[in-house]
Order: C-alpha cells, then structure tokens, then sequence
C-alpha cells in the first residue's frame, strides 16, 4: 500500500540523484557506510586492525601508505615533532606479501600485517634500506651482521617494521643534553603541548604512538627511557624484567639493566607485543634464565584483577623527591588513583616503604657500572659491525668524530659528551666494579623492592611515574608497567626543560607505574589494565591540534 511518507522520501532521491547522479550517489553511501566502521588511527588497536584487515576492509598495504602519510603531516612539517628517522623503503613490499599470506594461508599472529616503529638503537640488517645508528652520524652507513633479536620475532610473527623512530642519542648516555635530541634526528618534540619534553630515551616512539603516526612501537630502558616517555605522552610502557626480551642487536649500554619493550596506547595492546618479544634467544645469555614459557600476556587483561590484591605506597624519598613529590597535580592524581585502586578491591598498604631508599637516593653505584659497562659493550659493538663507514670502532673515536664533525654532532647548546668521556675513563671491570654491581642488586632488589613486596605482604608497588620511581627496578633489573595518570592543568607553569624544550606545561600528560618483582609482567599488566579500564584517562585529552595527523584510512582508499 502507497504511503504519503514514501512520496517524500522518493522526491528527496530524485532530487538526489539529478543533483549527483546515480553512480556518485552509490558510491557516496559506500564510502559513508565503509568510513563509519573503518578505525580512527589515532587510537586505533592491534585488535581494531587486525579485525579490518580479517574483514578485507584495508589491506596492510593501505596501511602503510596512511601512517606514511600521517607521519609526512608532522614529522617535518607543521608542528615538526621529529619523532621518525626514517621509513622503510621495503615497507610497502612486505605489506604486499603478507597480505597475499593472510589471503592464502591466514595470519601468523595478531601482529600479523601491523606495522611497527623501531627506536633507532633497534638493529636491522641495512639490505631493506634503514639504518641502524642510536641518532649518531658515526653509526650512518653501518651494517649490523643480523636483525636484534625482537626485531627476528616481530618478522616471525609477522610484523612489518615501518621505520626507526628518534630517540635522545646513545640512549641518552652521551651527556647533558635535552630529552629527545638526537644529531641525525634533531630536537622530538611533545605533542600535547608546542616543544614541551617528550621524555627519556624512546622519545620519538612515544611521540609516535601517542597520536597514532603507527599504532606500536619499541622503546628499550636502562633507566626511565620507556617509563618516561610513556608517561609523558598519554602511553602504556611496559619496562620488561632484563632477560625477558633479548638485548642482541640493540645498541648497548649495559647489558645489567638494559631491556626492550612495548611504548603503545593501550595495556592490551603491550601485552600482546611482549607476548611476541619475549623469549629466549641464544644470542643474549641473560634471557636463558627466564622461566618458560612465555605467558600469553593477554590473558592477564582482567578487569578485576585488583580484587583482593595488596599494593604497597613505597613514599619514603620517592614521593619527596623535587621531580614528583612536590608537584601538588601529580600527587592530586595519585591520591585520587589510590582511592580508584582501594574502589576497585585493593587494599592499599601506605606507607610501604623500601628499607634502601635513603641509599638510593644517594648512591652512585649505578653510575659506576653503567659508565663500566657501556665502554666494553659498546666497543664489542662497534667491533662486531661488518661495515662503518665513519671509521669510529671504538667509544675513543666515537669522541674524536663528535669533535671533528661540529656541524653534524656539537651544534650549540648540544655540545656536551661528557658522559662518554666518563665512560671512555673506565680500567674496566675491576674490582670496585663488581662491589657496586652487588650493592645496586642489594640496593634494588634484596633490601629495596623485594623487602618491600615481603614485609608488608604486597603484590605489587605503585609510584608516579615521574620522579625517582624508574631507579630501584632499574638497577635491581625489575620490571615496570606504567599507564596514564592525569594532564597538567591550564595554569601549570612552564619551564624549560632543555634548550628547546618545555616541562611541565599545560595538557602536558604523566603517567602512574606499577613495580614488581622479577618476571612478575603478568600480574603487573592485569592490575595496569583494571586501572586503565576503570579510569580510561588516556581518552579525556588529546594532542594539541596541529600535532593531530588528518589522514584516515578512508583518505587511502579513495585514492586507491
């Protein structure tokens, strides 16, 4: 039967149609119907991605020309963050091939087809066209003998690296220079606020994943280098246990507290990252002592894995220190965090304090051994290169070629190198070097986190992320999961915290980190996630606009 409604609604597509035609009208509803359902790449998850590319929505080639093309948006234009390298020119050649897998045979992994984001001391052989160089002109041109042990898991798994992402340059181990600067790669930046501080050592894979230029991306830590930037840029980090994911291939300081790990946006997300890197590899000993298996980390995404659970407050030195403690909006933050942890059937145990946190606080141990450490690894290094075409082989001429090349690696006000001039002093592992080795793993472990988790019968310890709170699991080796905690507000005070650099400054995030004791990620990660899930505080702020990337997958496909 003819309804008067259906008069209209045939006079509107009439209208429609002479105005548009009827092809451009088809495909104008496609386009509505598709983009509707297509992920926002801006928080897009490895979940999200894989569910459209099981679904033939987007290939994983289409992928790759988006986030090539978000990262041309603000990598070197616009807010100019300097957050990527380089890309890689196999890139969109792999993508292609396991496309043609998925098709044929099905996905590998969850991380099948899903790009990937290296900091730049991640090694991968220089036959597909990237470098491997920790943001150092010495190291442009080298080839290293095989990909770093993650790097062959992630391709396993089937994985597509993207490219190699900025980093604070020799993982902030060359001296007094600003977070984020690099001489190949320039000053990254935040992009939660015009040049604020993007933190540690990771800092373009923070700044990268923070408003989705890739949607994972590897940091490494040997001391707040993935914490920090996850913190400062609205992220989850996982800082693994060291052994828990292999070190072989990656430019080192120490192989005692250095270890590699997710820097992405959701806790999901860094779960089922390390449950691909993690494991055992015979080319970095200290991962042999890991327990096997390996978890599936993402059966430890438990809403309500808090319940019934002790989390220790570890304030003695921590909660006081300069950076943190006397920052009345992050201990806002974290007080309210204390009540959501107690709301969601915690018991918090505050305080909860380290028997070694004076000592910490005052120790120079760690220095020590790092400085030790970094001149014997560093030179093995350079000595296992198959080519460098500087010439530096040693940490002696990576000083000299700094000296000698100004222009490229002493511009003003990033001249320093003392920590490598520190190092380059070292006699080698005597014996003062392995008392204070002992007495970090006394300091940290046995009468720091561990006596802590023992005497008041905790599961876990909770700190801001800013501060001191990276330095007990640091030198005990322990692992960190760090989630987002609050936003600076509007009437914060800017300072600087570099040259080129601002911190704190307003919307300017930071973040909450979970500690543990050895091998402990699973259990770190389900109380991480039952936070994140309860707060969901990534999602209230996002970066300041000219730092948002406008291309969509849906801009790819139309032009496909």
């Amino acid at each position: 039967m003819f309804r008067p409604w259906m008069l209209l609604v045939l006079l509107f597509l009439s209208q429609t149609v002479c105005a548009i035609g009827w092809p451009h009208f088809f495909a104008a509803r496609a386009t509505t119907t598709t983009s509707a359902t297509l992920p926002d790449l801006y928080e897009a998850s490895v979940v999200e991605l894989q569910a459209g590319l099981d679904a033939g929505q987007f290939t994983s080639v289409d992928l790759i020309k988006a986030y090539f093309a978000r990262i041309d948006e603000v990598n070197l234009k616009g807010p100019q963050l300097r957050a990527v390298l380089e890309m890689n020119p196999s890139a969109l050649a792999q993508a292609a091939e396991l496309d043609k897998e998925r098709k044929l045979t099905g996905k590998r992994s969850m991380l099948h087809g899903i790009p990937i984001l290296l900091k730049d001391n991640i090694g991968t052989v220089a036959s597909e066209g990237m470098n491997t160089t920790a943001g150092s002109f010495s190291l442009l041109g080298s080839v290293v003998p095989e990909d770093a042990g993650v790097v062959k898991n992630l391709r396993k798994a089937g994985a597509i690296i993207l490219g190699k992402a900025n980093l604070s340059e020799w993982a902030h181990f060359r001296g007094n220079i600003a977070s984020g600067w690099s001489g190949r790669g320039g000053q990254c930046t935040n992009a939660y606020f015009p040049h604020a501080d993007p933190c540690g050592s990771s800092s373009g894979s923070g700044v990268a994943a923070s408003i989705g230029l890739v949607a994972v991306t590897l940091g490494s830590e040997t001391d707040g280098s993935i914490t920090c930037p996850s913190s400062n840029n609205n992220l989850v980090g996982i800082k693994p246990t060291v052994g828990l994911t292999s070190r072989a291939g990656v430019v080192p300081i120490s192989d005692h507290q250095d270890t590699v790990g997710p820097i992405v946006r959701s806790v999901a997300d860094a779960a089922a990252v390390l449950s691909v890197i993690a494991g055992k590899d015979p080319n970095d000993n200290f991962t042999l002592a890991q327990p096997s298996p390996v978890p599936d980390f993402t059966k430890a995404l438990n809403p309500n894995a808090l319940k019934g659970k002790r989390i220790g407050v570890p304030r003695k030195v921590f909660l006081n220190d300069s950076i943190s403690g006397n920052d009345p909006f992050v201990n806002v933050a974290f007080e309210a965090a204390l009540d959501t942890i107690r709301g969601l059937g915690a018991t918090v145990v505050d305080p909860a304090d380290l028997p070694s946190a004076e000592e910490i606080a005052v120790s120079n141990n760690e220095t020590f051994v790092l400085d030790v450490d970094f001149k014997i690894q560093l030179n093995a290094y350079f000595a296992a290169l198959l080519k460098n075409p500087s010439g530096v082989r040693t940490l002696a001429e990576l000083i000299a070629f700094d000296n000698a090349n100004p222009a490229l690696e002493e511009p003003l006000q990033f001249q320093d190198q003392s920590q490598l001039i520190e190092a380059e002093a070292t006699t080698g592992m005597n014996a003062s070097y392995f008392q204070s080795l002992a007495d970090d793993k006394d300091l940290g472990a046995t009468r720091g986190i561990d006596a802590a988790l023992k005497e008041f019968n905790l599961d876990a310890l909770i700190l801001p992320a800013p501060g001191l709170t990276t330095v007990p699991a640091a030198i005990a080796g322990y692992p960190i999961v760090t989630v987002p905690l609050g936003f600076y507000p509007e009437n914060v005070t800017i300072a600087l915290a570099g040259p080129q650099t601002v911190y704190p400054a307003p919307g300017v995030p930071f973040g909450l980190s979970f500690l543990g004791t050895a091998f402990s990620e699973f259990d770190l990660i389900g109380f991480a996630f039952a936070y994140e899930q309860k707060t969901q505080t990534r999602l209230a702020r996002k970066a300041f606009l000219e730092a948002i990337p406008k291309t969509q997958l849906k801009d790819i496909l139309a032009s496909n």
